[in-house]
């Protein structure tokens, strides 16, 4: 769970209720995450234990159910990436061959009148930080979603956030990438086609 979000700390944002916000928001993601990156890591954080805080793990569990997504999925209900276990996973990505690319998602508090706004910004995330937790940053870009209101009782507010909208921005958050990725393949392939009879 990171910080409440300024207006001038992420660089896209639409609500997970617009009209074709699943392939809006994949065009945009395809044209800022590097598909053919050797590494490209997904990292999903948040717990299981709170319905606020769950949008990381949820969205990395969809994912996880598309068995043609190719990539890497850190952060599942399975297996969650929170507070005990992101240090180390941090630290993991150093002994990689190839350093990854990481996209950090997870959930965030903000203004009430923004709650249910995904958005994407640049740089790493600060997971932790509206719950005064001290954790490294993490991801080359990153991906939140407005669960709730932030500004006091950051627990409390967390534990009583309703699981439906945690669900549905995680579902949409989960197809937009899948979609990305896949039409990312299918440009890929038309290449290939174009080229072949030229």
């Amino acid at each position: 769970m990171t910080l409440p979000i300024s207006n001038s700390a992420f660089s896209y944002a639409l609500h997970y209720e617009d009209s074709g916000a699943t392939w809006r928001l994949s065009s945009f993601l395809l044209e800022h995450i590097p598909f053919h990156h050797e590494n490209l890591v997904f990292c999903c954080i948040g717990s299981d234990r709170s319905t606020g805080d769950a949008l990381g793990p949820l969205t990395g569990s969809i994912l996880s159910n598309f068995v043609s997504f190719p990539y890497k999925i850190i952060g599942t209900l399975e297996e969650p990436l929170h507070a005990l276990n992101l240090s180390q996973t941090v630290d993991s990505f150093e002994n990689h061959k190839v350093p990854p690319f990481v996209v950090a998602i997870d959930a965030c508090l903000g203004d009430q009148k923004r709650i249910g706004e995904i958005l994407f910004q640049p740089g790493p995330l600060l997971p932790g930080k509206a719950v005064k937790k001290e954790l490294p940053p993490i991801g080359d870009v990153s991906i939140k979603g407005i669960v709730n209101f932030g500004g006091f009782m950051e627990h409390t507010i967390l534990q009583t956030t309703r699981l439906n909208i945690t669900y549905e921005m995680s579902n949409r958050i989960a197809r937009a990438l899948y979609l990305a990725w896949h039409r990312h393949s299918l440009k890929k392939v038309h290449q290939r086609h174009y080229e072949s009879h030229n």
